[in-house]
């Protein structure tokens, strides 16, 4: 490792904070992302690389079932360039296809085992997926869209082709329906088989650029439909490597992470799968958020690495039976998807004894960009530094140009983990990608030791009777009310003030408060127009499947109300 302290410190005041441990610059060569799954292979063969359900799989079964699969790709004519989609929670089968895939040169699709029939539909479609790999529960979802996409393959795979004997668990598959018959089809390819007769033949990868697309990563669209952020392999080797170094304590082959993050998201796909195959850490892998579940995982395990969102951070410190559980084994956790209340932040961080900071990223970036140091100066509230190699600065919306320091703006930012662009839409990358910056669409400002917070997304900015209200601003004083759990806040057509602002609530376990109780305790620490007007309390909110708050679902509820009202209106008039 080389640390280079990049020049202009003036214009790059986040550079001075630094601690000595961190490059600022990292100049490891970067190589095709397979090719570390390789390495650590040869290095810790016999190190268990991962732990589903009390199974353990060591780095070499990793790498040779990888091999299998990438073989058993190639026979089927996948091709350089192909998309092969993961439809998976995470499980050992998501490991080794992700490799596989990258193994046979093919581009992996990331798709959501939650998707429904038409949302299937549309991410084969636009990204032209030739094969998928699903669970035997998806079957029959898959089979139903294959006659409307390329997909020209399917292959099955059951969360019991790595438990031979699955105990009783806290395990959520357990609950789901008993697994569709799998029709006999020749082109339905049965996982199991795959590893038995397909050939681990060693892969050369030495010809493939690291700008090549490696990955096609789901995100929101501009016009309402996903679109795919094309991921190279520099991309993605970056930003893991620079995950690696923001973890300086971290020791290689040592560390265990809980990786609860799905790996179909950008966010575990980073900091919890590539990182622990680059860095021989064992990850624990756990299908699906459950704070009980997590809690036991936690006690059983000892991981010492817990990527995560707020919501879990939140479900955990507020369980009933948290009491009877020892999570000290946990040194450090990176927030992110999410603004990380400040009394989480301290709760968990006392629980714990470890270190829980907010950082900040974005699937068009690997994706991170800004972290907190873990072991050094963090200012709470704030997303933190640029990562090494980094850039980042706050423009204007009106003009472009940088703003002064403390002033509100656009946060746009550059680096090698920056996305290549989207996937068939020129228009749409060359909007969010402008002389060599990605335009995030976060407002937000950077303060004079170059630490950056984030105020809100453009477009969740609330302006009510003229004023810009920011929906984060509100939230953070309602995480300070003992009595509520989670809480998002959303900005809704009033006719007077243009736009009012409006707050779901959940509440904890136990703890009762009133509307006005709510307003009251608003009104001492904001100015009114940023008191909200309306509240709702819920027993919970709309999540992803990482647990971020959907709030613009919560946005399209509202206006289908207020639709529905006028409707109702003009039958009474």
């Amino acid at each position: 490792m080389v640390v280079n302290k990049l020049e202009n410190v003036n214009q790059k005041p986040w550079i001075s904070q630094y601690p000595d441990q961190i490059p600022t610059s990292i100049t490891t060569k970067i190589e095709p992302l397979p090719n570390y799954l390789k390495q650590t292979s040869k290095e810790f063969p016999h190190k268990k690389a991962l732990n589903f359900l009390g199974k353990d799989v060591s780095f070499h079964e990793i790498y040779v079932q990888a091999l299998r699969f990438a073989n058993y790709l190639k026979n089927l004519g996948i091709k350089k360039g192909d998309r092969v989609s993961i439809m998976l929670p995470n499980c050992p089968q998501a490991v080794v296809a992700y490799y596989g895939i990258l193994y046979a040169e093919a581009i992996v699709v990331q798709t959501n085992p939650l998707y429904t029939e038409r949302e299937l539909e549309y991410q084969m479609d636009d990204s032209g997926a030739k094969v998928i790999i699903c669970l035997d529960l998806l079957i029959n979802r898959v089979n139903a869209v294959k006659d409307a996409t390329n997909l020209e393959h399917i292959i099955v795979t059951s969360v019991k082709d790595y438990l031979p004997i699955i105990k009783k668990l806290l395990y959520p598959f357990s609950k789901q329906p008993k697994a569709p018959e799998i029709p006999s089809k020749n082109y339905i390819h049965k996982f199991n088989y795959i590893m038995k007769i397909s050939a681990p033949i060693e892969i050369n990868l030495d010809h493939v650029s690291v700008d090549e697309v490696a990955i096609l990563q789901y995100t929101g669209g501009t016009t309402g439909f996903p679109k795919g952020v094309m991921l190279t392999h520099k991309n993605l080797v970056s930003n893991t490597l620079m995950c690696e170094y923001w973890l300086y304590k971290s020791k290689k082959g040592k560390e265990v992470i809980l990786s609860v993050l799905p790996f179909f998201h950008v966010y575990g796909m980073t900091a919890c799968m590539n990182l622990s195959i680059i860095c021989a850490y064992k990850m624990i892998l756990v299908p699906r958020f459950d704070a009980g579940l997590m809690l036991e995982s936690i006690k059983k395990y000892r991981p010492t690495l817990f990527p995560g969102a707020p919501t879990m951070y939140i479900a955990l410190i507020n369980h009933p039976d948290l009491p009877k559980y020892d999570l000290s084994s946990i040194e450090a956790c990176i927030s992110g998807s999410s603004a990380l209340p400040l009394e989480v932040q301290e709760r968990f961080e006392k629980i714990t004894g470890g270190k829980l900071v907010e950082g900040y990223g974005l699937s068009e970036a690997s994706p991170v960009t800004h972290g907190n140091f873990l072991w050094d100066k963090r200012i709470n509230g704030s997303i933190g530094v640029p990562w090494p190699d980094t850039d980042a600065k706050i423009i204007s919306m009106e003009t472009g140009e940088e703003v002064p320091i403390g002033e509100i703006g656009e946060l746009v930012v550059s680096g090698p983990q920056v996305m290549k662009g989207y996937w068939k839409r020129p228009e749409e990358t060359a909007a969010t990608l402008k002389d060599g910056w990605l335009y995030t669409g976060d407002l937000g400002y950077m303060n004079e030791d170059g630490y950056f917070f984030i105020v809100d997304r453009k477009k969740d900015m609330i302006i009510a009777s003229g004023y810009n209200v920011y929906p984060r601003e509100i939230e953070e004083i309602l995480y300070e009310h003992e009595a509520i759990q989670e809480t998002v806040v959303i900005g809704v057509p009033d006719p007077y003030r243009g736009e009012t602002v409006k707050a779901f609530i959940v509440l904890k376990e136990g703890k009762h408060v009133t509307e006005s109780e709510v307003n009251e305790f608003c009104r001492k620490y904001l100015a009114p127009y940023k008191v909200p007007r309306q509240f709702e309390f819920r027993n919970e909110l709309p999540k992803t499947a990482i647990g971020k708050i959907l709030r613009r679902q919560l946005v399209e509820e509202e206006k289908q109300k207020q639709v529905k009202d006028e409707n109702q209106d003009e039958k009474l008039s």
